[in-house]
This record gives structure tokens, C-alpha cells and sequence, in this order.
């Protein structure tokens, strides 16, 4: 189901209490990515993504991907009546320097009617406990230096800035 536009936060509320946290199947894809076109916009990038349906599906979501073919597996949010509220994306770097993988939380967004009622909690809390259960070391992840919310969220859970790595990058084409 798609987010109505006209979901309020009050009617968001009132399903908050009975919120499900699941991984993201393949159902999910058309609602996933409209919440990815929403996160691309806030972080200035909607110009260059390239994401669709079919690439959602091939990479993480078909029922019939096995395990090392999966590029990512997706947790959401959704309402008692199947109101996609958010998602966390994440995937595994399998091999670092203590034999233990690293789990990548590559992206976590709450739609702007959803937040400040636990949505971004429970996705964090499901995050967190897939990766000890597939004993990896550390989670990590990163943060646009504008935006002070998620600093602060991610805090919350014990998540502190790197000052011991810089992000760098090089365009491959």
C-alpha cells in the first residue's frame, strides 16, 4: 500500500502503538522506493538516482534471491493496516580486520508524518539486532554534517562521529 498523502500525523498516532517491524519483501518495492525518492531529495542527490522497482527486486527483495546474491537487506515500518512509515537499508562488509564483518546501515528514513513516534527506534532497534545475531563487530554509517536530527539520534544509541577516518571518494566515471 501507498502512503496517502492525506494520512495525518494524528491518524498516524493512532496505529503508532501496533507499529510492525519487518523485513521488506517484495511488496514492499513501489512504497520502498518513493520513500528512497524522498530521502534523495532531502540529501541532494534526487538528480542522480537511478534506483527503480525492477533494481529494488534484483538486488534485495526477490523471494528467490539467495544469500549471496542479497546486495542489502531492508527493514520497514509499517502502520496495523500496511502503511509503510519507514525503512532502514543495510548490508554487510564480510570481511575486516578482526575476522568479524562490519554491518553498514547504508540509509534510515521516516516519512515527515511518521516522526517523533518511534518509527526511526524500532527500525534502529531491528538494525541493531540483526547485526549482533550475524555476529558482526561494529554498525556504521553516515551522516550529512547539516542535519543535527539524526546526530542526535544516532547519540541516543551510544553512536559517536569517526575523527579517526575521513570519508573520501573517487568518481569511477
Amino acid at each position: 500500500m501507498t502512503l496517502d498523502s492525506r494520512l495525518t500525523q494524528s491518524e498516524v498516532k493512532t496505529t503508532s502503538a501496533n507499529l510492525i517491524v519487518r523485513e521488506a519483501n517484495a511488496s514492499d518495492a513501489q512504497d520502498l522506493l518513493a520513500m528512497m525518492v524522498q530521502l534523495a531529495l532531502f540529501e541532494g542527490y534526487a538528480t542522480n538516482f537511478r534506483v527503480g522497482v525492477e533494481d529494488l527486486l534484483a538486488r534485495g527483495l526477490a523471494p528467490q534471491l539467495r544469500e549471496p546474491d542479497r546486495q542489502f537487506r531492508a527493514f520497514v515500518a509499517a502502520s496495523p493496516n500496511g502503511y509503510l512509515l519507514g525503512y532502514a537499508v543495510i548490508f554487510q562488509v564480510p570481511f575486516t580486520y578482526d575476522l568479524r564483518p562490519n554491518l553498514v546501515l547504508k540509509e534510515l528514513f521516516v516519512r515527515e508524518t511518521a516522526r517523533g513516534i518511534g518509527v526511526g527506534d524500532r527500525l534502529m532497534q531491528a538494525v541493531l539486532q540483526h547485526g549482533r545475531a550475524a555476529g558482526c563487530a561494529r554498525l556504521k554509517w553516515d551522516v550529512l554534517p547539516s542535519n543535527l536530527h539524526a546526530k542526535t539520534f544516532y547519540q541516543k544509541y551510544g553512536g559517536a562521529h569517526d575523527q579517526a577516518w575521513e570519508n573520501w571518494h573517487l568518481l569511477l566515471d
